[in-house]
């Protein structure tokens, strides 16, 4: 089978690979219907139109959408660590999309990155995020640099996570990734 078909470029693997594959190699957009110009500013329909739609001053699209696109990057690269058997760098690359992905939350709904201690919990539960979100990103916390090399010597790192834990990370990255792209793509 080729990478090509119909004219959709396709990366192996399945589902959720193939979502981040199509957002590194497409970009995110907003989509937007064209109007003419000289015509939008004048039709009173789309006036009307204009005024239901409601946007925040304290949020930052651009920004959610540049940072959700970082996360899902990172989604990519902890799969490509997982595949060259560097298990602390896969579980370090899914701890860094799961933050990117709740902090594209923070920037959409408050305009900001949120502050927190390296607690994804802490991080989830500022911007909203639902129990169960909440508990995936309890289960990648302890992979930051920082507090994972506090007890553990980098040479051992890779050593100390099998294969196994460290597909567990990339579905539980993938599970806060699914969950922000609901709430930043909408």
């Amino acid at each position: 089978m080729s990478p090509m078909q119909n004219g959709k470029h396709e990366t192996p693997g399945a589902g959720d690979d193939e979502d981040v594959a199509q957002l590194l190699l497409q970009g995110v957009t907003l989509h937007q219907e064209p109007t003419a110009p000289e015509r939008a500013a004048s039709t009173p329909a789309r006036e009307e139109a204009d005024e239901d739609i409601e946007v925040s001053p304290g949020t930052d699209v651009q920004g959610a959408l540049g940072l959700f696109a970082e996360a899902a990057q990172d989604m990519a690269t902890a799969t490509v660590e997982l595949g060259l058997g560097r298990h602390f760098a896969c579980a370090d690359f899914c701890n860094q999309a799961a933050e990117k992905a709740a902090q594209s939350v923070s920037l959409l709904r408050y305009g900001r990155r949120s502050r927190y201690d390296h607690d994804l919990r802490t991080l989830g539960t500022i911007v909203g995020a639902p129990p169960q979100i909440l508990d995936e990103l309890d289960i990648l916390t302890p992979f930051h640099p920082e507090t994972f090399y506090a007890d553990t010597p980098p040479e051992e790192a890779d050593e100390i996570i099998s294969a196994q834990q460290a597909s567990s990370y990339v579905q539980s990255a993938r599970t806060v990734l699914r969950w922000a792209r609901g709430i930043i793509l909408q």
